[in-house]
């Protein structure tokens, strides 16, 4: 039902980009939170989790220890996929034991992937390869991951929702793109994408110093 990846820089970004069968996939699966980390719950979503994964990082947990600490004791946790990265790159994932048909994570450098009801298992890794191999802004990496994994199978049936965000050094996710409905989100999530990166550093001078950002012809704002 849903792939994502979750996956930090050297910069101190820390982003996440998701894709699913279900809508609004990014509304309920996406957590970030600026000098802290990421984290991503999924299969059959509970959303509380993804905080809870953030609060512990924020508390001094490890990304493994945070894992262990929100899963220890959870109620229903054999249906939840976890993903959480700490602001250091380290990460970690569960699957539990009820994640829904052909499912995988992995962590690599600076990067979590995982997946469930997937063509094939493949995807995750080919999502965490792609990762690993491509440079830039993370906003680019993080979806040119995404769609190595629909390249390599994605899911078992179609894709209708994605999203992706990106927080850096504001209180607020710098970039936060979303496709709720579309019969090929990756490649609408692509377009907007390439609409939003040139203007995304303006708009967060416009929230420190509105003074400081140019306008976009809005009338009224010329």
């Amino acid at each position: 039902m849903t792939f994502s990846v979750l996956a930090s820089d050297d910069t101190g970004a820390v982003g996440m980009a998701v894709t699913s069968s279900s809508p609004a996939v990014a509304a309920r699966c996406t957590h970030l939170r600026p000098g802290v980390g990421g984290a991503a719950s999924q299969n059959v979503t509970d959303p509380r989790l993804g905080t809870a994964l953030l609060d512990a990082l924020q508390a001094g947990h490890t990304a493994e220890s945070a894992l262990e600490h929100v899963v220890e004791g959870q109620e229903h946790v054999e249906h939840r996929q976890l993903s959480v990265l700490a602001l250091d790159g380290s990460g970690a994932a569960h699957s539990g034991a009820e994640t829904l048909g052909v499912h995988h994570h992995r962590v690599g450098t600076r990067v979590v992937a995982a997946g469930n009801l997937l063509a094939d298992p493949g995807v995750v890794d080919a999502v965490v390869d792609a990762f690993e191999g491509s440079t830039g802004e993370l906003e680019v990496r993080l979806l040119t991951a995404l769609r190595a994994g629909l390249d390599a199978g994605g899911e078992a049936g179609p894709l209708h929702s994605a999203g992706l965000a990106v927080v850096r050094d504001v209180e607020w996710r710098e970039s936060d793109l979303r496709v709720d409905w579309s019969d090929e989100p990756i490649t609408e999530l692509q377009r907007l994408l390439t609409l939003w990166l040139p203007q995304r550093d303006d708009y967060v001078a416009r929230g420190l110093d509105p003074r400081s950002a140019p306008s976009y012809g809005v009338p009224g704002d010329e």
